[in-house]
């Protein structure tokens, strides 16, 4: 049933919450819209953030999948919502289970402008190069145009002085491509860790075992 999920959730929420910022505008609410591209499928991802809390909707095959974290305490709760099979699934995630997949991530360093600039959904971009661990070099884009408290500080580019709006990363193994689709101010509304009425809460091992391991 779960088969189509490819990634780990908690790696989901350190990529989706890859921005850092010290940056020109502050957005406390809002709404990013990214286009994703992996094992040759193209996703959306919307990465809604209110506050501390940030909430991650994506579709997967035939799963609804909703991640939401608090980002300060490092808690979060995954949703799983599969209709056609007519099950709801909730993951409570604990700040030990997020470190400890934040302590597997690779480490980024030496950052650099590189001039060249590019528009991402209105927002003004421009090409950084950086290194990874092994000292293989990489680029991406970023923005100095807006600031996201929510996400400060979290994911893949904790020392990048911009906000990622085109970059890639690596999950399990799987090269995902991300690019900014949109990006919104409009309220979001009160985002929650409580379990929805009608969710079956279960752990992440017996959800793994449900995907097949």
């Amino acid at each position: 049933m779960f088969k189509s999920i490819k990634t780990s959730v908690l790696a989901l929420i350190l990529v989706a919450t890859a921005v850092i910022a010290h940056a020109q505008k502050t957005v406390n609410e809002g709404t990013m819209t990214f286009n994703v591209v992996a094992n040759g499928a193209t996703t959306e991802i919307k990465n809604k953030f209110n506050g501390d809390l940030t909430r991650i909707e994506m579709q997967a095959g035939p799963a609804l999948i909703n991640v939401i974290s608090n980002t300060a305490t490092k808690t979060g709760l995954l949703l799983i919502d599969v209709p056609i099979a007519q099950k709801q699934f909730a993951v409570k995630i604990s700040k030990e289970e997020t470190e400890k997949q934040e302590a597997a991530m690779p480490v980024f360093s030496d950052f650099k402008a590189t001039g060249e600039k590019q528009m991402f959904a209105t927002l003004n971009a421009e090409k950084y190069t950086y290194k990874d661990d092994k000292g293989a070099s990489h680029e991406l884009w970023a923005t100095k145009d807006i600031t996201i408290p929510a996400l400060k500080g979290k994911g893949f580019f904790k020392t990048l002085d911009a906000v990622p709006v085109k970059y890639t990363a690596t999950i399990n193994g799987v090269e995902s491509n991300m690019t900014l689709k949109s990006m919104s101010t409009d309220k979001v509304g009160a985002i929650s860790l409580d379990v929805p009425d009608g969710y079956d809460i279960t752990t992440m091992d017996e959800l793994k075992a449900m995907q097949g391991g």
